[in-house]
């Protein structure tokens, strides 16, 4: 990460009052804890607040590091959106966007924060002038998946050392490393009534469900999980309920359990009980991560190098495993994740 920053001083690097700003996805906000954890312990006597969507603040809602955590519904208007970063900036010191999107970069530019703060993706031009005009400095990514093809030798940063830069560019000097995410005791409640202790977690996501995959090969993995003898917990939501409501109706072997439409924190409390968590891409891998669970992840073939870098499994032990070519066999790949289920399980 390179910094584009004005010379301050180190006066206006002591602030009384901090808004971050953090409305895209689950996954992604959970990486950004450590973050939140750093700002915390770089500046313990200030005020920390957060500006989170109606999805993904379950996140921070349990936090010990955030002193008021702010919603802004999806789908809320420019002007509504305006008029609520507006009334959370007051005698705000320092706004940090901590995603690099521009929905964020506004709503720390509406708070009026006398400094503000973000990263942008080097080849992202739009976004690197709206962070220019909406920014007073930020840190500049090479998180790009053509560079990450181009360049092998040069590592992507994690997503989670990336955020932290933010914490360096306002001057932090107390950096943490963990991912925090905290369940409450009715979640906690939930997951020990549908989740044995030690079983494996099988999390389903449309990702499942592409050309390069599909519902044979998922429903194919889900029975050689089965089959290594030990509990089986199924979780999915909304956005593929009904596949597996049919793969549900297929698999008939008693060990496999299936949890549908539970909250975040309820999924999480229910990952957090498991030997071992396999899942594609996506949230699911650093909910898992956060609550101290092996993971295996199986990566989209394109952009994978990228991919398997900057949104690998944070600290726990893993396996990163890689899509076949379109319209190739997938039997390879089952094996592979249920080999690599057995060993993590098993250590």
């Amino acid at each position: 990460m390179s910094v584009a920053e004005p010379p301050t001083t180190e006066a206006s690097r002591t602030p009384r009052k901090i808004l971050l700003i953090r409305t895209d996805r689950v996954g992604d906000l959970v990486l950004t804890t450590p973050a939140i954890a750093s700002f915390r312990r770089s500046w313990p006597n200030a005020r920390l607040e957060i500006l989170v969507n109606d999805y993904n603040e379950p996140v921070v809602r349990h936090t010990p590091d955030i002193d008021a955590v702010h919603v802004l519904a999806r789908g809320t208007d420019r002007v509504k959106a305006r008029q609520i970063a507006q009334a959370l900036g007051r005698n705000v010191d320092l706004a940090v966007a901590l995603s690099p999107r521009t929905q964020d970069y506004l709503l720390a530019a509406w708070s009026g924060a006398p400094r503000r703060l973000g990263y942008v993706y080097r080849r992202r031009y739009i976004s690197r002038a709206a962070a220019r005009y909406l920014l007073t400095a930020h840190a500049i990514s090479d998180a790009d998946p053509d560079l990450a093809d181009r360049h092998p030798e040069r590592p992507v940063a994690h997503e989670v050392r990336q955020v932290q830069t933010l914490v360096v560019l306002a001057g932090g000097t107390q950096i943490s490393d963990a991912l925090v995410l905290r369940t409450g005791p009715a979640d906690e409640a939930f997951a020990r009534e549908r989740v044995p202790a030690g079983a494996i977690g099988f999390n389903l996501s449309p990702r499942w469900f592409n050309e390069n995959f599909g519902i044979a090969a998922t429903r194919a993995t889900i029975e050689r999980l089965a089959a290594l003898g030990v509990p089986l917990v199924v979780t999915y939501g909304d956005d593929v309920r009904d596949v597996a409501k049919t793969l549900q109706a297929g698999i008939t072997a008693p060990n496999v359990f299936w949890i549908g439409g539970a909250s975040v924190l309820e999924w999480a409390a229910a990952l957090a009980r498991c030997a071992v968590v396999a899942t594609v891409d996506t949230g699911a891998t650093h909910v898992a991560a956060a609550m101290g669970v092996p993971v295996v992840v199986v990566f989209e073939r394109r952009y994978y190098t990228l991919s398997s870098q900057e949104w690998s499994p944070w600290r726990v032990p893993s396996a990163l495993l890689c899509k076949p070519v379109d319209g190739t066999d997938c039997t390879a790949l089952v094996h592979d994740i249920v080999a690599a289920v057995d060993r993590l399980r098993r250590s």
